[in-house]
């Protein structure tokens, strides 16, 4: 059987690795929140550029309809 002291010694052994384990969850999620505000901006970035390439290609299809509905 264990007496307080021991008890005390094993309480207190844990304490480091537990404020470890709790600083590293606080930084993984702080680097997790940064990758999802540069995904979020590279997402953005992507969806402007797949829109201004469909808007060129609609330009496109519409140049080259005119022109076969003006023969």
């Amino acid at each position: 059987m264990l007496n307080d002291t021991q008890l005390l010694t094993i309480a207190l052994a844990s304490v480091p690795a537990t404020v470890a384990v709790l600083v590293g969850i606080l930084v993984n999620n702080a680097r997790l929140s940064d990758l999802r505000s540069h995904l979020d901006v590279r997402f953005e970035e992507m969806k402007d550029l797949w829109r201004s390439e469909l808007h060129r290609v609609e330009e496109v299809l519409d140049a080259r309809l005119k022109h076969l509905e003006e023969r």
